[in-house]
């Protein structure tokens, strides 16, 4: 069967590169996003594509129903749903655009399948439990996970919430019912290493400046061989703890080393500073991190776009791995 698919909330296109990654048969006919800079690299590597700058409101029933799509890829807002974002949950009017779709659901045409993303913490929500009730009123079948990118063999912490829902007369053979699952049915092997992903001969731009470094013992430092890395947001290069992690060509047996000599002075000052620069600590190239992400190593930011929005973008991504996992048990 070849799959109409409507891809709301596009951002730069992972929802786009897990469908193609799937190997399955259909064709995204629209993509929608506000985010016109999003926008901009989406089409930079989708050029062919019926790409909207709209308000997900703005679009009508009919309008959506005269597209034929039988499936819906999504990845809502999340700051409703963070500690960041206040967790305001439904009263957030950054959830007003998923509401809407969910109260939708009933009158699609067509619709057999949606992929839905999110951030953890969405599973606790009251937009969850109503975008729930209208999969059961409509007689989806659906289930929920909480995975993160090193459950399929990416060296990556990234812990979401999806939810995969069909119309179908059978269940699937690993449905958990009401429980979340915590990995996919199928096992997969042990991350790579660091290494696979890495560029080369980086330019000195990305070594890490002095107003990270005086906080250098929050940083989470990983070499070539770690087979692991901290969540990339939307805040890296310009906060020090939980925003990404920084990487070092020294072993971990020199970064301890320094951070010992560093430590025998007051944390911040400029000797503790330039003791850490004996490492060349970087952040991870806006290339590297989309690597992380499975994004294929073909997918590239154009020129225009800089630095910091490249980062924000990434923060606000999916992993393409994962989500294109999920796609294969959604249509198995």
């Amino acid at each position: 069967m070849k799959h109409r698919i409507l891809e709301l909330y596009s951002g730069i296109g992972g929802m786009h590169c897990a469908w193609n990654e799937s190997k399955l048969e259909g064709e995204i006919v629209a993509a929608v996003d506000i985010n016109t800079v999003a926008n901009q690299v989406y089409l930079y590597n989708f050029p062919k594509s019926n790409l909207m700058t709209r308000n997900i409101q703005a679009l009508s029933l009919k309008e959506i129903n005269d597209m034929n799509v039988n499936t819906i890829l999504m990845s809502p807002p999340c700051q409703p749903f963070t500690r960041n974002g206040k967790y305001l949950d439904e009263n957030d009017p950054r959830t007003n655009s998923f509401l809407y779709l969910i109260s939708l659901l009933d009158k699609f045409d067509k619709l057999q399948y949606i992929l839905m993303e999110n951030v953890k913490g969405f599973e606790c929500s009251t937009v969850r439990n109503l975008f729930i009730d209208k999969l059961n009123q409509c007689q989806f079948e659906y289930q929920e996970f909480l995975l993160c990118p090193s459950n399929v063999g990416v060296p990556n912490s990234r812990l979401r919430y999806y939810c995969i829902a069909r119309k179908t007369t059978s269940t699937w053979a690993f449905k958990r019912k009401t429980e979340i699952m915590m990995s996919l049915p199928k096992a997969y092997g042990a991350p790579d290493s660091i290494e696979s992903i890495l560029e080369k001969d980086v330019s000195d731009k990305y070594l890490v400046k002095n107003n990270i470094l005086k906080r250098g013992n929050v940083l989470d430092i990983i070499q070539k061989d770690s087979k692991r890395s901290c969540c990339f947001t939307k805040a890296y290069t310009h906060y020090a703890e939980g925003t990404g992690s920084i990487y070092t060509e020294a072993s971990p047996e020199t970064v301890d080393e320094c951070f010992e000599r560093a430590n025998k002075f007051e944390v911040g000052t400029d000797n503790f500073i330039e003791t850490l620069k004996e490492l060349n600590l970087r952040f991870f190239t806006p290339k590297e991190v989309l690597l992380l992400m499975s994004f294929p190593s073909s997918y590239k930011f154009p020129e225009t776009i800089t630095i910091k929005q490249c980062y924000r973008l990434l923060g606000n991504s999916i992993n393409v791995k994962v989500v294109s996992e999920l796609l294969k048990l959604l249509f198995d």
